[in-house]
């Protein structure tokens, strides 16, 4: 079977960006399928459990639509719209049922559960929790809807900002009747601002990104209590490295022995080696991305994409036993990409 990459893209002046919508390549010889247009800022995307349907967050809007994608040709085919109910939709998820999707909506401060149909179309919103801030009217920012590996709960990551808490929320799911109901809430360092998080396969070690202290932080999670605990923080960049940082994704490599950050500003990747019997991280290495803000990452089997927004670019490397990187001679060009996923 073929595989495909799909590429959000940001498209609005008041991104400074220059992307005209989803784009579609040849994971294999990364030519080009597609280009989806007439979309505002797809940006952070996700399939449906059956790899048939494409979801797309609008950054800075208030909507997700859904697309179908063929398996022969890889192209999308528009379906429709749903509102989230909420401001600047920043991530999603469709849960284990492959009944809802879930998305973070960052401005408004809230989890919107949108009912997903067997034809891949959405539903009207069915549910919107609101993440609480500081005082009355007040939020605390979500920036991710990340389910455990095994579904049952939903991993929130929250930035705070100045009005709002950084902390990291579990909710168990109810596929059954599409709602949350909150397990636990674990505070960060004040200026952390939690934005994702990624899963060992063994499911008990979770670690996150803090984007403002540029920092990662493991965390043992329990699947019985729906509970995090925080054991480690590690800066993202090396330590001879005395300007700022703003940290941004966050992945295990595919066998479970690295976990690697995204840092804009400094435009690089990070590895850190896990100890297999306890979880706790330690610094490997840092790269240069070869271009500017590297917002997100993703494995492309066990070799890494370096997403660069404001240089127009993804960068291709490698990763060793030891979790040193290697800069592999691909580039793919395409404007103002935000994120890939793969069929």
């Amino acid at each position: 079977m073929k595989r495909f990459a799909y590429v959000g893209c940001r498209t609005t002046k008041e991104r400074n960006a220059r992307g005209k919508g989803i784009k579609v390549f040849d994971a294999v010889s990364w030519e080009l399928v597609q280009t989806v247009e007439g979309l505002v800022n797809p940006s952070y995307m996700c399939f449906d459990r059956t790899g048939e349907f494409l979801y797309t967050v609008h950054g800075d809007f208030s909507e997700i639509s859904s697309f179908k994608a063929e398996r022969d040709t890889g192209k999308l085919s528009f379906l429709n719209t749903a509102s989230t109910g909420g401001t600047n939709p920043v991530h999603l998820s469709a849960d284990r049922s492959n009944r809802w999707i879930f998305a973070a909506n960052l401005q408004t401060g809230t989890i919107a559960v949108i009912p997903r149909n067997p034809d891949g179309t959405l539903s009207p919103l069915k549910e919107l929790y609101t993440i609480e801030g500081r005082e009355e009217g007040t939020v605390s920012h979500p920036h991710q809807v990340m389910q455990d590996r095994t579904g049952e709960f939903l991993i929130v990551s929250c930035q705070g900002r100045k009005q709002g808490f950084g902390q990291v929320d579990v909710f168990r799911i109810d596929s059954t009747n599409g709602t949350l109901t909150r397990t636990d809430i674990v505070r960060s360092r004040e200026i952390a601002e939690p934005r994702h998080v990624a899963f060992h396969s063994n499911n008990r070690f979770c670690y996150g990104v803090n984007e403002k202290d540029y920092s990662v932080t493991f965390y043992e999670f329990s699947a019985d209590e729906g509970k995090l605990a925080p054991k480690q923080i590690l800066p993202t960049l090396p330590d001879t490295y005395t300007g700022d940082g703003w940290a941004s994704g966050i992945i295990m490599s595919s066998d479970d022995r690295h976990v690697i950050v995204s840092n804009r500003k400094h435009d690089s990747i990070t590895s850190f080696s896990v100890n297999p019997d306890t979880g706790m991280l330690k610094f490997s290495d840092c790269i240069k991305t070869g271009g500017g803000q590297p917002r997100f990452i993703a494995l492309d089997g066990d070799n890494i994409l370096a997403v660069n927004e404001t240089t127009d670019t993804i960068t291709f490397f490698a990763i060793d036993d030891a979790g040193k990187f290697s800069r592999l001679s691909l580039t793919v060009e395409t404007e103002s990409p935000v994120c890939v996923i793969f069929s």
